[in-house]
């Protein structure tokens, strides 16, 4: 399934990167139909939408690419920093660099986006959300895809607000290039990645990294010396062969290391929390013959967290874990029946295990059996995606959605798409089974989370290198999971409905080596009940970014605006803020690369979470200086 196809933009490896100067500067690229100069980069070949290679232009969704020169503009980054250069999805971290984050698409609930690797589920089945973005490096990535809508009917649970999907780089040449990169906060990250590719079509890829940072201060009522620590380091390799019907690999990354937190027991930056997420996947496609393409995969993927902190009750030190390990399979078949038409039928199977301090009594673990079938339509400018899943779950039984999209090319410059959709998010095994003491109670009665969501679009190019591009949409969940009593004890509970419903406008703008981009979202995330904004989703965001490019010499500023929202509090919110990011390069000759980076340039420490009365603030500015060295 997702061999060939994760070969996403080919774009020549960055044979450089230095040290020198300032920023940040991820823009995060939405893509537009028939946008000009570089056909490879402006409408790029991606696979989260339907499971099988498409032009962007191609997709009856909303649907941005981050390409592997956005991610290289800065290797510090983690995955939360890299994502929230796009308007529609806000992180919301508890402090600085390395402290746990929630992320929301669309103004989705934690969870209700569905963080994928090469295809492989990485969302745990932990409380609600994704392996935590924070701890997700991004070294061996070439290319996130972040598909705006529902797409249950592909991947079952947890896409409702949409599927962010981490490609792996598959190298197209030999060679081996060297980071490093120094920063504030003593902050040090080193890279190395070594590729070779042979004639016959094997290819083998293996690399490294390692991070170490002092971090920043957690609170807004500590000093800015009370910093919280934060270290990684991992490893990644892949083996593969590619060539006439043939395309396998087998592929293994691993990230850990240990965040310093605040200790809310005893007032102090002194928890400790050791992490480990490790993913080994199989990919294997084979073309039975001009028409038939079979795919498979089989992925191994583990989230290993343990923590020691104070005890509230005893003031004694506690430690607490929580990890979850599952194997997971998908077997599919494309059939192109006719010159313009093709259906896609598959299935997947999963099966996750949860081993948890607030479950001790038993490793709990929960079966699940999705069959799906899609159908497209591709010619004239016509482009449809209709399908239907089967869910067949060991725990709450079986349970369907569907999907039905359509793109069409209305005049020349002109696109137009709207799509319909249903998805659904299971119960995770914590929301089941997790118990804390007398005080809170597991509720293996859940069910799970449904919604439907509609959208339209249209798609337009401008004369002087303009492009711009408008979205709608709205979604209706109902069966929220969240915290609430029955019988008098508090556990998770069903309740109520929710609407979301919002949209968003770009302007893209490019002429020789100068370029821009700009991005507003809005988004209205609230309980139907009650009328209440969600927690931490703020209605608007803004993005603009700016820069020149002639591939020797580069710089660009990014713009990043949202919002005031609400908190977990009654009645407390928290402020809007604007940062802004640069981001400078010189590509000395083709063997070294300079580069410069300023996170937050202002040096703004905005409260971003106010949880009963503890103000965590963002990390506020990080600037750093980099070479790369390539052979």
């Amino acid at each position: 399934m997702y061999g060939a196809q994760y070969m996403s933009i080919s774009f020549q490896p960055t044979r450089l990167v230095g040290a020198i100067a300032i920023a940040m500067g991820f823009s995060s690229t939405t893509v537009f139909a028939d946008d000009s100069t570089d056909a490879t980069k402006l409408d790029p070949i991606v696979v989260t939408a339907s499971k099988s290679e498409e032009k962007v232009s191609q997709v009856p969704a909303r649907i941005t690419v981050i390409s592997k020169k956005e991610i290289e503009k800065n290797p510090i980054s983690n995955l939360s920093d890299v994502l929230q250069q796009d308007a529609s999805i806000y992180i919301k971290q508890n402090g600085g660099l390395g402290q746990v984050a929630d992320l929301s698409l669309r103004s989705g609930r934690s969870g209700s986006t569905l963080l994928l690797k090469n295809g492989a589920r990485l969302n745990t089945q932990n409380s609600f959300g994704p392996v935590s973005p924070e701890f997700m490096d991004l070294t061996d990535v070439d290319q996130i895809e972040i598909l705006k809508g529902p797409a249950s009917v592909q991947y079952g649970s947890d896409a409702i607000s949409g599927v962010i999907n981490l490609i792996s780089k598959t190298p197209t040449k030999s060679g081996v290039n060297l980071t490093g990169i120094y920063g504030e906060n003593n902050t040090y990250k080193s890279i190395l990645n070594a590729d070779y590719v042979d004639a016959s079509g094997f290819y083998t890829q293996v690399g490294g990294q390692r991070l170490e940072s002092d971090g920043t201060r957690i609170l807004s009522s500590q000093n800015k010396n009370d910093k919280a620590g934060f270290d990684q380091k991992g490893y990644h390799a892949k083996f593969g062969y590619q060539k006439n019907a043939v395309d396998t690999s087998i592929s293994i990354s691993e990230n850990q290391g240990t965040n310093v937190y605040w200790d809310s027991t005893i007032d102090s930056n002194t928890g400790i929390r050791d992490f480990k997420n490790q993913l080994i996947n199989w990919l294997g496609s084979y073309q039975l013959n001009s028409d038939i393409k079979v795919n498979a995969r089989y992925s191994n993927i583990k989230n290993i967290s343990e923590s020691t902190d104070t005890d509230w009750q005893t003031f004694q030190p506690a430690t607490s874990h929580y990890n979850t390990e599952t194997n997971e399979g998908d077997l599919n078949a494309i059939w192109k029946f006719t010159a313009h038409q093709n259906i896609l039928a598959g299935v997947t199977y999963s099966k996750s295990e949860y081993d948890s301090s607030s479950s001790p009594e038993a490793v709990r673990n929960i079966n699940t059996t999705g069959y799906y079938l899609q159908h497209q339509y591709q010619n004239n400018g016509f482009n449809t995606q209709a399908g239907v899943r089967l869910e067949d779950n060991d725990w709450f039984g079986t349970h369907t959605v569907g999907q039905i999209a359509a793109r069409y090319q209305l005049l020349p410059l002109t696109s137009i798409y709207a799509n319909i959709g249903t998805a659904f998010k299971a119960p995770t095994l914590e929301n089941l089974y997790g118990s804390y003491g007398n005080t809170f109670y597991s509720n293996p009665n859940l069910k799970p989370e449904e919604s439907t969501s509609y959208e339209i679009g249209v798609d337009q190019k401008l004369n002087y290198g303009l492009s711009a591009y408008i979205s709608a949409y709205s979604t209706d969940v109902k069966n929220l999971i969240s915290s609430g009593k029955i019988d008098g004890k508090t556990t998770y509970i069903n309740v109520n409905k929710a609407t979301i419903q919002g949209g968003e406008i770009g302007l893209k703008w490019a002429l020789d080596n100068l370029f821009a981009n700009a991005e507003y979202a809005y988004s209205k995330a609230q309980n139907k009940a009650t009328k209440s904004d969600t927690s931490y989703r703020p209605r608007q965001t803004y993005t603009l970014t700016l820069g020149y490019d002639d591939g020797v010499y580069g710089v660009n500023t990014a713009l990043i605006s949202r919002s005031k929202a609400n908190t977990s509090a009654a009645n407390v919110k928290v402020s809007g803020y604007a940062t802004i990011d640069l981001n400078a390069f010189w590509n000395v000759n083709s063997n070294v690369k300079l580069f410069t980076n300023i996170q937050n340039i202002g040096d703004i420490q905005n409260i971003v979470v106010n949880d009963f009365g503890s103000e965590y603030v963002n990390g506020g500015r990080l600037a750093s200086v980099g070479v790369t060295l390539s052979y």
